[in-house]
């Protein structure tokens, strides 16, 4: 296999299955592992993949997203400490907006016993985790149903957000950058979140510590936005720090 080909067949494995390992793709295509990290190192300088320990992951771009089951089954106990730390932020809020993604989706769960509680959500599973608890009102944004994430988007939903004003906002995001701000690969996905950013009073971002650092396609907000950061002790205390610097209280746990 020539090399630009064998490079090809390695950034589909990396789209298809969220990460790829320098000693699986060895016995893969048969080639010394020397030669897969000198092609790992050429996909990272042009900015298709980034490089973490034992191999490298995906870059999330216009054209693509990090599968769904990928990240839900990556990170899974940082990713329900976090949920369980930022549903502790609530803090009296009564009306909450929850942004799409697994680790939101976990916060929702964790705030399903609360009571006199109003949820703005365009997830449909953070919405069923929550649906089960009268003392919970849901409210679910129409539009369009993104089969990725089970999440509505587009201008059905950014006017229903429009006309509401929220205590608290827990979003997410693709990547985590001080230079970059809070990014999506989706156009419309970040256009549901900087308008939920402006209708809320509060703002709670949460994400694992191989967030931070990255930047995909679309700037939905800057770190300057958030009143609170929340990440797994992954993230060291110096980075932390500088984080802390732009504005925001950053929580590692």
């Amino acid at each position: 296999m020539e090399t630009s080909d064998r490079q090809l067949r390695i950034l589909d494995l990396a789209r298809e299955q969220g990460k790829v390992e320098v000693t699986e793709l060895s016995v893969t295509f048969a080639v010394a592992v020397e030669t897969i990290r000198r092609d790992l190192r050429t996909l990272v300088e042009r900015g298709v993949l980034r490089r973490v320990h034992g191999g490298a992951v995906a870059v999330e771009t216009a054209a693509f997203e990090s599968p769904t089951g990928y990240r839900a089954a990556r990170n899974v106990a940082e990713k329900r400490r976090i949920a369980a730390t930022a549903a502790r932020l609530l803090q009296g809020a009564e009306s909450v907006f929850i942004d799409e993604g697994f680790t939101p989706r976990l916060i929702a769960e964790e705030l399903a016993s609360a009571t006199r509680l109003t949820v703005v959500t365009a997830s449909l599973p953070a919405a069923t985790a929550l649906s089960g608890n009268p003392g919970i009102t849901v409210l679910l944004l129409g539009g369009r149903m993104r089969g990725r994430t089970l999440a509505t988007v587009d201008h059905w939903a950014l006017r229903m957000l429009s006309e509401l004003t929220l205590d608290l906002a827990y979003l997410g995001a693709n990547g985590i950058s001080r230079e970059g701000g809070l990014t999506t690969p989706d156009p419309a996905v970040a256009a549901v979140k900087q308008e939920a950013v402006r209708r809320s009073r509060r703002r709670v971002l949460v994400g694992t510590h191989t967030k931070f650092g990255v930047s995909s396609f679309c700037r939905f907000a800057e770190v300057a936005d958030f009143g609170t950061i929340v990440t797994d002790t992954g993230l060291s205390a110096t980075e932390a720090h500088r984080y802390e610097a732009l504005g925001p209280k950053l929580i590692r746990t």
